[in-house]
């Protein structure tokens, strides 16, 4: 199958296929599964721009509902990083005589709040209602509208041009994406940069990372893809950071061309992307095989502790649970429950399975001999707070890079 870039116009060609799945975040209740929505998870890479991207789109408006049960502010560790982020911001960036910040995607303020703490201007685009509103409550001023070329020159008109636009976890989300980086190519100032973190294609095919692949991440960035965007729509590309941040996420810095210097790490990447064969449809290819494998390999081992009478439960439940447990074919039978500690996901089933998500009490009282960690990219801050389990002898099951017992 083919269809045309987002980015470019080119043609992309599909490499990988998951089948029938539901929305990552489609965390729904008992009486809606009657009603649940599916579609064709199919990924391919372009052969202009290389940028690798889903074959179909989830509508926005069904993806980032007013009840969107994501909170960036639920990890410690996530609480840390944005208000890092914000630190060196207003260290850096915003030092002007009266600086602007704006974030697309802001969520629940946790990046922002800072800025706000600081006393300068900002803005928070964030078209879901109940994150918008926390940030509210955190004293963040926020915009509810998806952000594109309209909304940017809205912004521009009322609060001038952006020493700094933000994304994290959010830019790779958005088909709109011409229209993104045309708007912020109008809304920054001449020296102004635009910063976003995003989960890196190369550790998607270095780790088998597959379920990052879900409706919400319509992109899958790459140093190279990410380039080629940023000269289409008058932009450069100017750093380029490796984070540890959600397993492995590349943060990139774009400017106005000529303005700032290349730091030496694009070159760099580039290099090796290019070594690692990331552009070439081939790395898909290699993705694909080993899905296969994991698929496998998951759900078999599950059989087997279920047949020798083991009981095993999910922790963590997030969108990439829903990629896992469909793929794989995993339901109630095999994991009967995963314990979360986000609240508008408990009393909920992940989407397509159907496995109920309970509150981490739950985790404690059941004692269970196994937990599939759904939440990997946090397995350290997970595992150094779940001693007990591990003290009475419970094993954690990962599959990423491949099916393993800790």
């Amino acid at each position: 199958m083919e269809s045309p870039c987002r980015i470019c116009g080119g043609v992309v060609k599909e490499s990988i296929d998951l089948g029938r799945q539901p929305r990552g975040n489609g965390f729904l209740l008992p009486r809606d599964i009657e009603n649940e929505f599916f579609f064709r998870l199919a990924v391919g890479m372009c052969d202009s721009c290389t940028m690798t991207q889903l074959m179909e789109d989830v509508p926005q408006e069904i993806r980032y509902h007013d009840s969107y049960p994501y909170h960036a502010s639920g990890s410690a560790v996530h609480r840390k990083h944005f208000e890092q982020n914000a630190r060196y911001f207003l260290e850096h960036e915003l030092t002007g005589p009266d600086p602007f910040i704006a974030e697309i995607g802001s969520n629940d303020g946790v990046m922002l709040a800072t800025i706000a703490a600081a006393g300068v201007r900002h803005l928070g685009i964030e078209p879901s209602a109940e994150v918008a509103e926390m940030s509210r409550a955190k004293g963040v001023r926020v915009l509810p509208e998806f952000f594109d070329e309209t909304t940017a020159a809205k912004i521009l008109e009322e609060h001038g041009p952006a020493d700094v636009v933000f994304g994290a976890n959010c830019i790779a989300h958005i088909a709109h994406l011409a229209s993104v980086t045309r708007g912020v190519e109008l809304l920054l100032a001449p020296n102004g940069v635009f910063v976003f973190e995003e989960p890196y294609f190369g550790t998607v095919v270095g780790k088998t990372a597959f379920d990052m692949i879900y409706d919400e991440h319509t992109f899958y960035l790459a140093v190279r893809s990410v380039k080629a965007m940023a000269e289409l729509y008058g932009l450069e590309l100017v750093n380029a950071e490796p984070l540890a941040l959600h397993g492995g996420t590349m943060r990139y810095t774009l400017g106005r061309p000529g303005m700032r210097t290349p730091a030496p790490a694009v070159a760099e990447f580039l290099e090796q992307e290019r070594e690692r064969g990331l552009g070439e449809h081939a790395a898909l290819q290699r993705l694909s095989a080993s899905m296969e494998k994991i698929r496998h390999d998951l759900k078999s081992l599950l059989v087997k502790l279920r047949e020798e009478g083991r009981t095993v439960v999910g922790y963590g439940a997030p969108a990439k649970a829903a990629t896992v447990t469909n793929y794989c074919g995993i339901g109630p039978d095999l994991i009967p429950f995963i314990v979360d500690n986000t609240s508008a996901k408990q009393g909920r089933l992940v989407a397509g399975s159907h496995i109920p998500v309970v509150a981490p009490e739950r985790f404690g009282e059941a004692d269970p001999d196994y937990a599939v960690l759904f939440a990997w990219n946090h397995a350290e801050e997970i595992m150094a707070k779940e001693t007990v389990f591990q003290a009475r002898g419970g094993r954690w099951i990962l599959y990423v890079p491949d099916v393993h017992i800790i």
